[in-house]
């Protein structure tokens, strides 16, 4: 498995990065820049369509105490002009997905190295163009994959790796996405499909890559099936939701619990309501809207190269949040359950409760509890629970473990955390591949999709 290289500075500076993207994801790599990581990057440029995004972000790292006075605010078409003219090391790609692969060619072939959030890309001919790109030009590509260095994912890994379960025969792997997280997704450019995938690229992704790191195994062939079972115009008219407001948000008098008031959120208001009129990009549409194209409901199996089968479900509609893991192998089994978020509740006006510690205790003590639970059983012994190290922060921690190796480079990691780009093609590749097999109702062999590089360990 490839690691994240550490990038050699100028002449007597830092390296250089450029940020394409200045959405809601990517102040985890500004702040990481201005903050912890300080010493070993220099932020040179934002670019974004969007200049009142672009400006929110100047102006969030100015208040932070950051000199912003030679950071180069622009567009993405400025791309090769600043890599040339501010020597630019690195470029981080936070843009939305469809995009992803033109960034990252263009970044390579002007002469930076790049920093890519999963997915790598959403189809196979982008994926082609960034293979060609990587062999022509020498320069590497990361994609991040946060996950894996979430303590609890880590612990597993450590499980398997260790073969205390045995060789692996099966993985049954279930995430719920809660009608706040989930429903988020049909409000944004993430609903149509060609922009994103569907979730089956843009969020399983992530839940590809932990089962390919968990078993060290590299995904084969895929059947899926799934559809648009709960939210969209058709599924509102079976359950009766009122949706008289293609928005779903401000004034609306028969305003649903599915409705997202970005008023209520200073920060949502500021990067997207307030910066509507630049690029009339609405972030709070109606998640029962017509022409939503991206599943809410999958299934999916997959045959891996040595053997083992993975049963995956996402179900994008529920009223808790976490996911639920089994692993068995010839000794054994062990299994995750992990609850993120135990239960979406409303505040007085309707409006999604935000903030955890705004709900009242009585509605946090009983019933299901946030945590982690890891547990193995061999055959003909009992069940043992073992201790989770507790993370601060995104991810369940895994973000600044993942800022580290991306700024300082990766040290010796036993359990190979650091991912590549070929671990950004294995994990989207699953979702490709699954695609086109809702599309045409066959399964499908990912090296048939013709990425033009070998995926094998």
């Amino acid at each position: 498995m490839s690691a994240p290289t550490t990038i050699p500075a100028k002449a007597g500076g830092r390296p250089r990065y450029a940020v394409v993207g200045t959405g809601h994801r990517v102040e985890m790599y500004t702040h990481a820049i201005a903050g912890d990581h300080a010493e070993a990057a220099e932020l040179v440029a934002l670019l974004d369509l969007n200049p009142g995004r672009v400006e929110w972000h100047r102006a969030d790292l100015a208040a932070a105490g950051i000199d912003t006075a030679d950071i180069h605010l622009g567009g993405p078409d400025e791309l090769e002009q600043v890599i040339a003219e501010r020597q630019v090391d690195r470029v981080i790609v936070t843009t939305p997905d469809f995009t992803h692969a033109e960034m990252i060619v263009r970044s390579l072939r002007a002469g930076a190295d790049v920093v890519v959030e999963k997915p790598l890309t959403i189809d196979a001919e982008s994926a082609r163009a960034i293979a060609t790109a990587v062999r022509e030009t020498g320069h590497s590509v990361v994609t991040t994959f946060n996950y894996r260095y979430s303590p609890r994912n880590s612990a597993l890994k450590e499980v398997v790796q260790s073969g205390r379960i045995g060789t692996v025969l099966s993985v049954t792997f279930e995430w719920v996405l809660d009608t706040r997280h989930g429903a988020d997704y049909f409000r944004r450019w993430h609903r149509y499909k060609d922009r994103s995938g569907g979730l089956l690229i843009h969020k399983a992704s992530h839940h590809f890559d932990l089962v390919n790191w968990w078993i060290d195994d590299t995904p084969d062939r895929v059947y899926a099936s799934g559809g648009l079972k709960f939210y969209g115009a058709e599924n509102a008219e079976r359950y009766g939701v009122a949706h008289p407001n293609p928005r779903g948000t401000h004034d609306n008098p028969e305003r649903t619990p599915f409705e997202l008031d970005l008023r209520h959120d200073q920060r949502l208001k500021e990067l997207y309501l307030d910066n509507e009129s630049h690029d009339g990009y609405l972030r709070d549409r109606d998640v029962f809207d017509s022409g939503i194209t991206a599943e809410d409901t999958l299934a999916v199996v997959v045959d891996y190269e040595q053997g083992p089968v993975l049963s995956y479900s996402l179900v994008a509609h529920c009223p808790w949040e976490g996911y639920r893991v089994s692993i068995n192998g010839t000794k054994g089994r062990a299994e995750l359950d992990v609850v993120e978020r135990p239960s979406v509740l409303l505040d007085t006006d309707g409006n999604t409760i935000l903030d955890p510690s705004a709900v009242p205790e009585e509605l946090t003590s009983t019933g299901r509890q946030r945590g982690a639970h890891l547990t193995v059983q061999n055959h003909w012994g009992v069940s043992e629970e073992l201790t989770i190290p507790e993370g601060t922060g995104g991810h369940g921690g895994g973000d600044a473990l993942l800022l580290t190796d991306l700024f300082r480079g990766p040290g010796e990691d036993p359990l190979g955390r650091p991912s590549s780009w070929i671990d950004g093609l294995r994990s989207a590749g699953v979702g490709m591949a699954g695609n086109e097999s809702i599309r045409t109702g066959q399964p499908v062999r990912i090296s048939d999709l013709g990425f033009g590089v070998d995926l094998s360990r």
